[in-house]
């Protein structure tokens, strides 16, 4: 693969790690993703699952959304039986978040689903392109810091 443009790197990330998320769907079950959720409630709710006791306000800068928009989603979400708001002991000012137990049992399956389709991919791949892998994962994680950055 040569050096290609900066339009065409553009597009084959977008197309890449939308078939990478839309297959790993498939290949280990929807999760949250089955139940007519939008991305942006799937990932709260994942990472609520992942952080049980996250603050909205915490949750809110993890995935980048205004405050607003993150309490909109808890709202709807709690309304839903989906997440539990709860008032933080020391300061009653902040919200506390936790996953209905209905919920986190579809997160804690899903995410094991999901790690379990990853590793048996994994063990299928070369030391080289693993290695490719973890340098590629340092080059995202670098441009999702940059993009926080420009987006401050």
């Amino acid at each position: 693969m040569g050096m290609a443009t900066g339009t065409d790197v553009i597009g084959e990330l977008f197309d890449v790690v939308g078939r990478f998320r839309r297959q790993l769907r498939r290949s280990a079950g929807r999760g949250f993703d089955a139940n007519g959720l939008t991305q942006s409630q799937v990932e709260l709710l994942r990472l609520v699952g992942r952080r049980p006791g996250i603050s909205v306000r915490e949750a809110a800068a993890e995935l980048a959304l205004v405050p607003n928009t993150a309490s909109t989603l808890v709202s709807k979400l709690a309304a839903d039986g989906m997440l539990v708001r709860t008032v933080d002991a020391d300061d009653r000012r902040i919200g506390r978040l936790h996953l209905a137990e209905h919920a986190q049992r579809i997160a804690d399956e899903s995410r094991a689903a999901r790690r379990a389709t990853l590793a048996a991919v994994l063990d299928d791949m070369s030391v080289e392109q693993k290695e490719d892998l973890h340098r590629g994962l340092v080059v995202l994680a670098e441009m999702t810091r940059m993009l926080q950055e420009k987006g401050r």
